[in-house]
């Protein structure tokens, strides 16, 4: 390593020399980044698969099903809810008016 007297030298070196060393740490990084990548490309190979074989969600692709409505607005036939989670406003306040949830069910057979 080569010891440099900062003391000595001008803004406009210590500034050069700032840029040089912010330089030298970004390539530094990039290089070690670079190997691991390879080094990590290297191993999936050897175990059959291609780094992004591995990488990849094995989910993605597989969106879950939604639950089909089970249930509708009389008025409003955009308006429905498949009876799972929390309860629609409109069915909330039709059941406690007195209405029972069966007679929103889109097949009551």
């Amino acid at each position: 390593m080569t010891n440099i007297d900062l003391s000595k030298l001008s803004l406009e070196e210590l500034k050069s020399l700032k840029r040089d060393v912010d330089k030298a740490i970004q390539n530094y990084e990039t290089r070690k980044r670079n190997e691991a990548l390879a080094a990590a490309e290297a191993a999936a190979k050897a175990a059959g698969y291609s780094l992004s074989d591995l990488m990849a969600d094995p989910r993605s692709g597989k969106k879950k099903a939604a639950n089909p409505p089970k249930y509708q607005h009389p008025e409003n036939p955009d308006l429905t809810w498949s009876g799972r989670g929390r309860q629609p406003r409109w069915l909330k306040e039709a059941v406690e008016a007195g209405q029972a949830q069966d007679d929103f069910l889109i097949n009551k057979g």
